[in-house]
């Protein structure tokens, strides 16, 4: 799996950290899961404003 660094604004951190802590997961865990989401939603947001196509 790729690797990648990102910097976080120190309480978007504290956020990310909180809700670990909580669910009892790593912090990385946490962002990959919030990351993940946020493309899905982001993918299907796109999907909807594409002009229909039509059948073949």
């Amino acid at each position: 799996m790729t690797q990648f660094c990102i910097l976080l604004d120190p309480a978007v951190a504290r956020f990310y950290m909180q809700i670990a802590e909580n669910a009892g997961l790593p912090p990385e865990q946490v962002l990959s899961d919030a990351l993940f989401k946020l493309a899905a939603e982001l993918s299907l947001e796109a999907l909807q404003k594409a002009p229909p196509t039509l059948p073949q």
